[in-house]
């Protein structure tokens, strides 16, 4: 069994324009700016993403496209108010096989709670935005989140500021 990694990221801080929903707030400039710095230090922690499941937001569309993280990209809104279950369930059915490194960018409380359901042993003082998890995987895709220990663990936890 080959070895994988996923990456756990929170939305860039966002902005709060008047009359803008939710799911369409953009980042704010500190979010712009943070999504690109948490690009920056995925590619010097030697992480290349094979993929990527992302929010359908606003904030985690432009998240993403400030990371400058070039890998096919699957939009999905269970990761919007994505619990653990639905986020695995989206890494069961989307994640490709052979992917090594997966990346989801999504919300809190869904990145913190599932980093934490994957290791229940992890120590997670806070999740801000721009955070990324990197989770050692030791199943396939398409197991995780299926038995009570699915044999992962937090590798890091960074925080780009």
């Amino acid at each position: 069994m080959t070895a994988r990694t996923l990456i756990l990221m929170r939305h860039g801080k966002s902005g709060y324009p008047a009359g803008v929903t939710d799911h369409e707030r953009p980042l704010a400039s500190r979010g712009r700016r943070e999504a690109a710095l948490a690009g920056e230090w995925i590619a010097k922690d030697g992480l290349t993403v094979d993929a990527v499941l992302c929010s359908t937001a606003a904030r985690t569309r432009e998240t993403l496209q400030r990371t400058g993280i070039k890998a096919p990209v699957t939009y999905l809104d269970d990761i919007y108010g994505g619990t653990p279950e639905a986020i695995f369930e989206s890494l069961r059915i989307h994640a490709p096989g052979d992917a090594t490194t997966v990346l989801v960018i999504g919300h809190e409380p869904g990145m913190p709670e599932t980093a934490l359901a994957l290791d229940p042993l992890c120590y997670l003082e806070r999740f801000p935005t721009s955070a990324y998890a990197i989770i050692d995987v030791e199943v396939s895709w398409d197991q995780i989140g299926l038995a009570p220990d699915t044999s992962a663990s937090l590798r890091a936890m960074r925080i780009p500021r």
